[in-house]
Order: structure tokens, then C-alpha cells, then sequence
């Protein structure tokens, strides 16, 4: 795949205040060469498509359905398309730009959002973001899955995150930008 490919990868949470501070992060593509993200582009984590337990979401069907083939399958070797963005839990997200923007992660964006019944506020972006729950940068713990496009899944190299699979549906389920019925 080319440079003009773009995604976004969840990165894990920050604990603020013994409180989980949540984020989000909006993508919208005007070309393949360029993506604008905003935080009105993430609402409702539960709304997006879920592969294992990562939300994926991307503006375009096409490249929708290949994001979701791409994780699906973790083919090393493989781009995700520029714009898609990946989240785990809902504080942390990655939005995949051209390469060229952020060459030194292959053109993530990483952020970090937190998020309330009101919305969501990027609290810290781009290719040097701190994991305050880890003390480390996103990228130190995405570089060892440099041939999986940095995305994080068990197997891809990357160190075990501090939540399990429970505590990752518990994190999802508890986005306060969903509405409760």
C-alpha cells in the first residue's frame, strides 16, 4: 500500500484522579494526501465496528470494510487507509495520516482524549504522545509492531496492556458519550 493511507490506533488510558479520563478524535478525509482530525469526529465508541475488541471507523465505505480486513486478517506488511482510525478503549485513539506527516510512526497521529456526556476534548496528539497510565510514549509501546503497521494486538510484539479482555468491554460499555437506555 502507499503513503496516502491513513489510520488511527487506540492507545490505552490514562487514570486521572483514581477516574478514568476518556478520548476521542474525528478524521475526515478531503484527499488521500490529506486528513483533518477533530474532536467532533468521535462519539459513541460502541457505535463503530468492532474487530476482536478494537472500534474502527472511517469516513469511506470502501476503506471501512478494507481497515476491518486489515485487522481482521494482521497480515504484516499490510497500510491501513489513510483516515482510519482505531480506538480500544474510549480515551485513546490513533488516526492514520500519509506518511510523510508523522514518518517516525508511519504516519499515525496518536491521542488522547478525554470525554464526557458533553462530548470529547483531545487533550494531547500527534507522534509523541504520553500514556499517563504507563508513564511511556504511545509509539514506545506501538514500535515493536513496526511490520503490523503499529498496531498493538496480541502477537504484533507490543508489551501486555494493563487492561484484559473484561476490563476492555467494561471500558467500552461505560463510554459516557452513549447514550444509556
Amino acid at each position: 500500500m502507499n503513503g496516502t493511507r491513513a489510520s488511527l490506533l487506540v492507545f490505552l488510558g490514562a487514570v486521572i484522579g483514581g477516574g478514568v479520563a476518556f478520548a476521542f478524535a474525528m478524521v475526515s478525509v478531503a484527499s488521500s494526501a490529506d486528513v483533518s482530525v477533530s474532536e467532533k469526529a468521535f462519539g459513541c465508541i460502541l457505535d463503530w465496528p468492532q474487530v476482536r475488541n478494537t472500534r474502527i471507523k472511517h469516513a469511506d465505505p470502501k476503506q471501512q470494510a478494507e481497515a476491518m480486513r486489515t485487522f481482521r486478517d494482521s497480515a504484516p506488511n499490510t497500510e491501513y487507509p489513510v483516515g482510519t482510525i482505531l480506538q480500544l478503549v474510549p480515551f485513546e485513539a490513533m488516526v492514520k495520516h500519509p506518511h510523510e506527516k508523522f514518518p517516525k510512526t508511519n504516519g499515525w497521529e496518536f491521542f488522547a482524549l478525554d470525554i464526557s456526556a458533553a462530548g470529547t476534548k483531545i487533550r494531547d496528539r500527534g507522534d509523541s504522545v504520553v500514556n499517563l497510565s504507563q508513564g511511556k510514549t504511545c509509539l514506545s509501546c506501538h514500535q515493536p509492531a513496526a511490520k503490523f503497521d503499529f498496531v498493538c494486538e496480541k502477537g504484533h510484539g507490543c508489551a501486555p496492556i494493563p487492561f484484559n479482555d473484561q476490563a476492555i468491554a467494561a471500558l467500552q460499555q461505560a463510554d459516557a458519550r452513549c447514550a444509556k437506555k
